[in-house]
C-alpha cells in the first residue's frame, strides 16, 4: 500500500455510494497546481473506501483545498 499526500481543490463535490455488500465508497478528483509553473495544473483521481469515504464526503466539498 502507498501513501500520497496532495494540497490542491476538488474539482467535483464527492458522492458517497455504496458496493452490494453494503461498503461506502466515493471517487472524486484533486486539481494540484505544479510547483514551478502555477499556469499548469495536473488532475488526480482518487478513491476512498470505508470509514475515509464516509469522512470525504460528510466533510469536504468541491474547491475546498
Amino acid at each position: 500500500m502507498n501513501k500520497i499526500i496532495l494540497k490542491g481543490r476538488l474539482t467535483a463535490s464527492p458522492e458517497l455510494k455504496q458496493t452490494p455488500n453494503g461498503i461506502a465508497v466515493t471517487k472524486f478528483s484533486v486539481a494540484v497546481n505544479r510547483r514551478f509553473d502555477r499556469e499548469k495544473v495536473d488532475f488526480i483521481n482518487c478513491e476512498a473506501w470505508r470509514n475515509t469515504a464516509e469522512f470525504i464526503s460528510k466533510y469536504f466539498s468541491k474547491g475546498k483545498e
